[in-house]
């Protein structure tokens, strides 16, 4: 692997040396834009607006327009504004994981000591889980602040990007129901998740519709014709709540 990121973790006085690598990739397949007179591979270009010529990747940089006019940006403009939070993940504070809502989780990384590093590395993981803490704060990636917190995984260290609060939209235009539930129907859900509820095995969900669509793939590419499954939504004649979960709950049963 790659490492995205080369620095260290600030952990009080005592400074980590460490790499981040990316810790996930995508299971989709990487389908290309063609032509569809001849088959040809569609490319982008990055063409000077005014000129409508070409722009050789040596050639672009980075500009903010400040009131009609462009200001100009290099890498070192962009270490002066933070300079230590472009080598240091300073950790602020530590906090219970659970206190995290989901919804703010992003990517993860692998966190990797670097040489003197791993005795103090061993010494925060294993302080992590003897605490049940995580440790969270920030630091500049590719020219952007990024927050996200530090966690025991397996026997090292994560770091799990996350979004600051700001990024989240207000769901006040939202039409969310006001109706008050039934405590019956509440007790008839409630019954419902306990009986479908097992221990989680992650690894046991498979994207699948990238496996059948390479075999669809594969298929055309022999030319054999694809028969294509007939897909019907079935819509519950009943309204009534109780009717639909008393169903469900017949349904689990004969399941099992």
């Amino acid at each position: 692997m790659k490492a995205i990121w080369t620095g260290a973790i600030g952990f009080g006085l005592v400074n980590i040396p460490v790499k981040l690598y990316s810790a996930t990739e995508e299971s989709s397949l990487d389908l290309d834009m063609l032509d569809k007179k001849d088959h040809s591979h569609i490319k982008f270009k990055r063409v000077n607006e005014k000129t409508g010529k070409e722009v050789a990747w040596t050639d672009i940089i980075k500009g903010f327009n400040y009131k009609g006019k462009y200001v100009v940006l290099d890498d070192k403009d962009f270490e002066k504004a933070q300079p230590e939070k472009t080598k240091i993940i300073s950790i602020d504070q530590f906090v219970k994981a659970e206190e995290i809502d989901s919804v703010y989780y992003e990517t993860p990384y692998f966190v990797e000591p670097q040489k003197n590093g791993e005795a103090a590395y061993a010494l925060l993981r294993d302080a992590l889980v003897k605490t049940g803490m995580v440790g969270l704060g920030t630091f500049v990636m590719r020219n952007k602040e990024v927050l996200g917190l530090l966690k025991p995984y397996t026997d090292l260290i994560i770091f799990q990007r996350l979004r600051f609060a700001e990024e989240l939209r207000k769901a006040d235009d939202l039409a969310i129901p006001k109706r008050n539930v039934k405590p019956a129907e509440l007790k008839m859900a409630v019954t419902l998740i306990e009986q479908l509820s097992q221990k989680l095995n992650i690894a046991a969900y498979k994207d699948t519709y990238s496996e059948k669509l390479m075999k669809i793939i594969e298929s055309k590419a022999k030319g054999r014709k694809i028969n294509v499954p007939e897909m019907k939504i079935v819509y519950n004649k009943s309204q009534d709540l109780m009717e639909q979960l008393k169903a469900s709950l017949s349904a689990k049963k004969k399941v099992s």
